[in-house]
């Protein structure tokens, strides 16, 4: 599962430059994952390979980009709120799923992070 593999780049990636950073590497896997995801999926012959798995550190890390500080609270949640946007798939977040290649594999997962970042910020301003 990526995006459990995703949880120590975050990490490092919190420590180290805190957000910002979070939002660059995010930004870099998003462009890097829709290259190699089409190559990938070219290659298998498959629409979504399941081998492929950076567009779910890129969905965890756009998930993760509204926290301001680390904490492992914030983390689980993020992480459980992450998984279940990508497994369920609620509107409009499957309609990306049509998009060609690579970025019908990504910008599923990152439409998921957006939902969820979006959540994740909701819950911080209180």
């Amino acid at each position: 599962m990526g995006t459990l593999g995703a949880l120590p780049l975050y990490w490092l990636l919190m420590r180290e430059g805190g957000r910002p950073a979070v939002l660059v590497a995010a930004v870099l896997i998003i462009t890097v994952g829709v290259w190699a995801a089409s190559v990938v999926a070219s290659d298998l012959r498959l629409k979504d390979p399941q081998v492929v798995v950076i567009d779910e550190v890129a969905g965890m890390l756009v998930t993760m980009a509204p926290v301001a500080t680390f904490s492992w609270r914030a983390t689980l949640v993020g992480f459980l709120l992450f998984r279940l946007l990508d497994t369920w798939k609620p509107w409009p977040i499957r309609r990306f799923e049509a998009l060609p290649a690579g970025y019908g594999i990504v910008m599923d997962d990152v439409a998921a992070g957006l939902v969820g970042a979006a959540a994740m910020f909701a819950g911080t301003v209180w």
